[in-house]
């Protein structure tokens, strides 16, 4: 084989090996990807309703989120993770009790890639039975921590009966000031978005969320200006 060839061949093998990892990144992490687990990441565009959904609480924060909800009368879906609700209970039963959704957002948020079925369907498990022991319901909803999916989470979710979800936008509000967040958000925002916001911060006890309270304050009128409808995921997933 001549040096050329032989540089051909490695070539074409780095090649190769690119396109393999970045369409192994795509099934573990792609907002649209169904490889490892079924998925939606926006809903039906037939009616004028977004989807406002917050992760890794709840926290003492949260309470303030939800009065701020209810002066612009909106509704969301919270995706819990089990060791924040199992600390503060009483903010978990004031999401249910203001009528916002609960989803599951798994006990502890490790990302699942390279993880076995058994620890998925531990800690997603796990999260189901303390929701269903506070709020008398377990979650039918279900969203990775990072949007991290992998090998048998399809089969844990169709077992414990949840649905995986996604999102349209990130706001990236653990890092961006409110401005950005809003301006990131409301560009995303046409009929059927789903928009993921955080009300905590993986496990920490007291997170500072204020970029996410102002940038929520600055959006919700502006949503609403635009005749869309504030609603949890199941809401806009109705045809």
């Amino acid at each position: 084989m001549t040096s050329r060839r032989r540089s051909a061949v490695w070539v074409e093998a780095g090649l190769t090996a690119g396109a393999a990892a970045g369409f192994l990144s795509w099934a573990v992490r792609g907002r649209s990807a169904q490889i490892f687990a079924p998925s939606v990441w926006r809903g039906s565009a037939a009616h004028n309703r977004i989807a406002l959904t917050f992760d890794d609480g709840p926290s003492e924060s949260t309470p303030a989120l939800l009065e701020l909800l209810n002066r612009h009368n909106a509704k969301a879906t919270f995706f819990v993770c089990g060791r924040n609700a199992e600390r503060l209970p009483d903010v978990l039963l004031a999401i249910a009790k203001a009528g916002h959704e609960i989803g599951n957002h798994t006990w502890s948020h490790p990302r699942l890639d390279f993880t076995s079925a058994a620890t998925m369907r531990s800690e997603i498990g796990r999260t189901q039975e303390l929701v269903r022991s506070i709020t008398g319901a377990a979650p039918t909803l279900f969203r990775p921590p990072y949007g991290v999916r992998w090998l048998g989470l399809g089969a844990v979710q169709k077992e414990l009966g949840v649905r995986g979800v996604m999102w349209t936008a990130i706001a990236k509000d653990w890092k961006l000031p409110a401005a950005a967040i809003s301006r990131r958000l409301l560009k995303a925002s046409t009929p059927g978005a789903i928009l993921c916001l955080h009300d905590g911060r993986v496990l920490t006890q007291r997170p500072d969320i204020t970029p996410t309270l102002d940038a929520v304050n600055t959006l919700l009128p502006l949503l609403q200006q635009r005749n869309l409808s504030i609603t949890s995921v199941s809401a806009i997933l109705e045809r």
